[in-house]
């Protein structure tokens, strides 16, 4: 049994920018936060300036349920740098709300990740900042 765990202190951490810091201002709250177009409806992540399928710019914060399903994933088993546990599943989950994120699984066994599995967003600070995990629902 290899359960999945967060990565400890140490690891390269995301640049932050004026643009992405609404997203990680809501992680730090315990939230994930996206945008959608005011123009088209679409959901928008990665935080952006325009809207991805029709071009608007009334791009306003909406708040995630932080639950979605597991689009696509891989098990990592040898590390990319001596800071991270292995193993490590990078994830892509479709979200409820329509868009995708990329992010790590953690709290289940390697032998459980499975198409379609149902995820929901937990947190861990590392630094300063507050990173989402996905869990099993």
């Amino acid at each position: 049994m290899t359960i999945l765990v967060a990565q400890e202190e140490g690891i390269p951490l995301p640049e932050t920018s004026p643009l992405t810091a609404p997203f990680w201002d809501g992680c730090a709250r315990g939230e994930i936060v996206f945008q959608r177009c005011g123009d088209c409806g679409a959901a928008v992540f990665i935080p952006s300036l325009v809207c991805r399928q029709c071009t608007g710019r009334d791009l306003v914060w909406e708040r995630s349920l932080g639950r979605g399903v597991l689009y696509s994933w891989s098990v990592v088993w040898r590390p990319q740098a001596p800071a991270y546990t292995v193993p490590y599943a990078p994830i892509v989950v479709e979200m409820d709300e329509g868009f995708h994120m990329l992010s790590n699984l953690v709290g289940c066994d390697t032998d459980d990740i499975a198409p379609l599995l149902r995820v929901r967003v937990v947190f861990r600070q590392l630094g300063a900042l507050t990173l989402p995990y996905f869990t099993p629902e």
